[in-house]
């Protein structure tokens, strides 16, 4: 057989492709000398964060701390100092600017504070970076000083002078004045290569006061991936043009007194919403429909004229919801929402509705914008306000900025590493099986449901303007919000006519989908890890969305350690349930650790007294033995290239591909 009959034609063009990097057998082997290096290296560590809902500061510092990795790697690498100076150098990389501000000016020797300060910081950057390639340790330095970091990580100062190469280049950053830039340029080294990767399952946006700016530090991280949310798929939707999810985000967004990440984060006014909310709805009860002011300060300081205002706006864009959700039910059969038309079930003329054959009396009856016999139209003024919203969020170029990372960061669900990573969860009935979503004649369940769920998501963004596939998809979003069959949402029903109009919380109830009983067993975990490609017995579920009740003794853990629910009350609007301020997730190379946070003091107790957030492990998920690049997705690729190179190696060494062959052709 002549050597050529050994590859195919594919693999031949595959080859010559690869030739053209790779032009020798010499430089192909030393490509597979440093891969196999590589695969040696330990697995890096994952960060996973779960409905952090808006709650900024608290996020920023658990980012920046790494959910206390970098305090433990302070305490194991100066196991001698003072437990103040290790607490006071944790805030320093934490927050580098201000609290150098704090530190120097109760400093007597500026000198030898910036001496002992830089040597403890590069220390520590040299234990976190040592497990890396430093390859990928210069693409983590900032430009402007990436040479000189780089020579002070990688000083040995066994050799003759190098002690005092050393602190030569120290000495001079301190002459020149460039000291307090470059320690805010060793910490952010830090607090990059503390953490490979950051993964977000979901929820940023509502509830807490500034979703925008946590926005902000998610388009700046230097890896970050995303499964998004019921509550950041209904602001997709509105970023997109969707009305019916416009309404949504404002009737939150009143709710929980988010206004400002409205008016002043995102740019978008509401005087057309605020005008139209005065001239008919200048009777609405402030009570009734009173904004959730969970701050005592801002509680304290709240104006009067501020609370019938909001109140008569969240009335206003609630009743417009209400109409919007039933246009977009009663086009949507397959949505199977029937059950959410209660316009037309209410007796307006005795102040009461019918739910599910029972009637109701009603807090609030007084609709001047509701036609009962035609209760689902818009007046022509709710929909002039409407069109001003929908040009509003859709000229928003920081909001679309914002939603743009999301589809391009962001998925339905995603595996990694032999992890399966979602928001709500995989639909299922009482006997363990999918569940189905027919939709325009077909159906959808399992994995297959998650992808098409991403496909008219994407087709709500990016579909052409005004086509049938936009328009579809914009409707999608809606349901994706509160859809019962939606993997971000999982529930049977959203009550919320329930709780703004009856005062019966028995009306409340939404029942959660059979997935959250059934994956208590550790087969019917497995069952769906199965379904998304994963057979590995180490392979996990890390869920978001439901919040874990800590405090009434609700576990994280469930199916014998197969999933991990890392929703732990991240928003103030949520600890009273929970118990505690959020989990989150640390997975390295020797251990999966569960974090659980108490409530943030504020950045001002970080800086001024070192006060961090109080955090303790909650699940520790012991590794059989130390995982490597070797066992991660990037190994799994990197190995691919070792077999592709050696392939390369075996076609030059049997004449099929000539070496040089850019040359020589």
């Amino acid at each position: 057989m002549h050597e050529t009959e050994r590859y195919s034609p594919y693999e031949i063009e595959y080859l010559r492709l690869l030739a053209k990097e790779y032009p020798t057998s010499q430089k192909a082997a030393t490509e597979i000398i440093n891969l196999n290096a590589i695969l040696a290296l330990p697995k890096a560590t994952e960060h996973f964060m779960s409905d952090v809902h808006g709650q900024n500061d608290a996020f920023t510092h658990v980012v920046n701390s790494a959910s206390g990795a970098i305090r433990d790697k302070i305490d194991t690498l100066f196991a001698d100092m003072d437990e103040e100076d290790r607490a006071t150098l944790a805030s320093l990389v934490y927050y580098p600017r201000e609290k150098l501000e704090i530190l120097l000016a109760d400093e007597d020797d500026e000198l030898e504070f910036y001496k002992t300060t830089l040597n403890n910081l590069i220390e520590l950057c040299h234990f976190i970076t040592a497990k890396y390639t430093r390859s990928k340790v210069r693409k983590a330095l900032p430009e402007e000083y990436a040479y000189v970091i780089d020579e002070l990580l990688n000083t040995d100062f066994t050799l003759n002078n190098k002690q005092d190469y050393y602190d030569n280049i120290i000495s001079t950053i301190i002459s020149i004045d460039e000291a307090p830039d470059f320690i805010e340029a060793v910490c952010t080294v830090i607090k990059h290569l503390i953490v490979d990767r950051l993964h977000i399952i979901g929820d940023v946006f509502d509830r807490g006061p500034r979703a925008d700016l946590i926005m902000d530090d998610l388009t700046r991280h230097h890896s970050v991936d995303f499964q998004w949310g019921n509550h950041d798929a209904v602001w997709m939707g509105a970023a997109a043009g969707s009305p019916i999810c416009i309404a949504t985000v404002l009737s939150n967004s009143i709710l929980y007194n988010n206004l400002f990440v409205i008016e002043s984060g995102y740019g978008i006014s509401l005087r057309k919403l605020a005008v139209f909310a005065d001239e008919f709805y200048s009777m609405t009860d402030v009570h009734s429909f009173a904004t959730r002011i969970l701050d005592k300060k801002e509680k304290e300081h709240a104006k009067l004229k501020d609370l019938v205002r909001t109140a008569r706006m969240s009335k206003a864009i609630t009743v417009i919801l209400f109409k919007l959700m039933g246009q977009v039910i009663k086009r949507n059969p397959d949505f199977e929402m029937d059950d959410r038309l209660l316009l037309d079930k209410v007796r307006y003329d005795k102040g009461t509705v019918d739910l599910y054959g029972t009637e109701y009396p009603m807090n609030d009856c007084d609709f001047p914008t509701i036609d009962p016999n035609d209760p689902y139209k818009l007046t022509e003024e709710e929909s002039d306000v409407m069109q001003n919203l929908v040009l509003e969020f859709r000229e928003s170029k920081r909001l679309q900025n914002h939603i743009r990372f999301l589809y391009k960061v962001g998925h339905m669900y995603l595996v990694y590493n032999k992890n399966l990573l979602l928001h709500g969860g995989v639909p299922m009935n009482e006997d363990g099986t999918f569940k189905e979503l027919e939709y325009e004649g077909k159906t959808y369940s399992g994995k297959a449901l998650f992808d098409f769920c991403e496909k008219k998501a994407r087709d709500a963004y990016f579909g052409p303007e005004g086509s049938k596939q936009r328009e579809s998809g914009l409707d999608f979003m809606f349901y994706l919000w509160c859809g019962k069959k939606s993997p971000l949402f999982c529930k049977d029903r959203i009550t919320t006519f329930e709780r703004r109009f009856v005062d019966d919380k028995a009306t409340w109830k939404e029942t959660k989908d059979p997935y959250y009983t059934l994956t208590m067993e550790e087969e019917n975990c497995i069952k769906i890890l199965n379904e998304f490609g994963l057979n590995d017995p180490d392979s996990h579920i890390i869920n978001g969305h439901v919040p874990v009740k800590k405090r009434d003794g609700e576990s994280p853990i469930r199916g014998n350690g197969r999933l991990l629910n890392i929703d732990g009350g991240f928003s103030k609007a949520y600890q009273k349930t929970t118990g505690i301020a959020g989990y989150s997730l640390i997975y390295n190379s020797y251990v999966i650790k569960l974090v659980a946070h108490e409530p943030f003091p504020g950045k001002e107790e970080v800086l001024a007294n070192n006060k961090d957030i109080q955090s303790m492990t909650d699940i520790n998920l012991e590794l059989g033995h130390r995982l490597m690049i070797s066992d991660t997705d990037i190994g799994a690729k990197l190995q691919k290239n070792i077999d592709r190179l050696k392939k390369l190696m075996d076609a030059y060494a049997n004449g099929v591909i000539p070496e040089n062959l850019g040359k020589n052709d």
